[in-house]
């Protein structure tokens, strides 16, 4: 099967279901596995994040602006088997329109798989979606990294549980939803401000205030530590970590199952501890 991959959390889907040497194209934030940077980007972006503020992108995002291109031609060219994308958020990735406009197009039509999770369980249910279609038995890949779950639901069992605020967007501020709850619940914490599955929307941090957490969670979505600390929100909060969003947290791939791990650590300090690019502590500060 010749693979493109238009989400990077498909990428990740490959990637854990050994098919990486099958993937002929990525999308430019496809940043995982190290394996997967030689092949051909079809996408871009104008957004730079590293110079607009969440402000300036959001407003980039929400008022009619395309956020990303697809190359046609180069698509054409590398004549692929499958296209994985999805019709979940068109801030996250490409939309699905864009996609099967293209694909309508093309010379040879290949298939088009679309993986819309919003939950953990249908969030590893993608493995076998996409392990389904390229001829891949996905059984023990879901197993295991079930059972790494589950370890840390008993390990964190009969602790004391904190509350805890994820916010997946500083300016405005916008609460983790989709499968980051069960993210929480799984490393032993109370989540606060989303429900399990839910497609959020944007908050006043005083809605953040009165729900009284006991531990903020910053993951911004794309952002990695180092650009979230660029950009702290200007307001009084608990013990407060920044976390690497883009692979743990925002992409519902294999590995938010690390992610669990991660959090695990930041709320109980079980585990592995996350290295400085994962997750940093922050002082506090008003």
């Amino acid at each position: 099967m010749r693979i493109v991959s238009l989400l990077p959390a498909a990428t990740d889907v490959v990637a854990e279901l050994g098919l990486v040497e099958h993937l002929v194209g990525r999308t430019h934030e496809c940043d995982w596995p190290a394996e997967a940077a030689g092949v051909p980007v079809v996408t871009s972006t104008g957004i730079d994040q590293n110079t607009l503020s969440s402000r300036e992108i959001n407003s980039t995002v929400h008022h009619g602006s395309s956020l990303y291109g697809l190359d046609a031609d180069l698509l054409n060219d590398l004549k692929p088997d499958v296209i994985l994308t999805q019709d979940l958020c068109d801030v996250c990735a490409i939309s699905y329109r864009k996609v099967t406009d293209t694909v309508r197009m093309m010379d040879v039509g290949p298939k088009v798989l679309s993986l819309e999770p919003s939950t953990l369980d249908e969030a590893l249910g993608c493995l076998k979606t996409v392990g389904d279609v390229l001829g891949v038995d996905s059984t023990d890949k879901i197993a295991a990294l079930r059972h790494r779950i589950e370890n840390f639901e008993r390990q964190t069992g009969d602790l004391a549980h904190p509350r805890v605020a994820a916010i997946e967007w500083l300016d405005p501020v916008w609460p983790a939803g989709h499968w980051v709850p069960e993210q929480i619940a799984a490393a032993g914490g109370i989540p606060l401000i989303a429900e399990k599955g839910e497609h959020t929307r944007p908050i006043t941090w005083q809605t953040v205030h009165d729900a009284r957490p006991d531990i903020a969670l910053l993951m911004p979505c794309g952002f990695p530590v180092e650009r979230t600390l660029q950009e702290l929100p200007d307001q009084p909060l608990p013990e407060t970590w920044v976390l690497d969003g883009p692979s743990y947290f925002n992409r519902p791939g294999p590995r938010v199952v690390r992610g669990i791990e991660v959090l695990a650590h930041v709320l109980h300090g079980i585990g592995q501890k996350p290295s400085t690019t994962e997750a940093i502590k922050l002082e506090p500060w008003t």
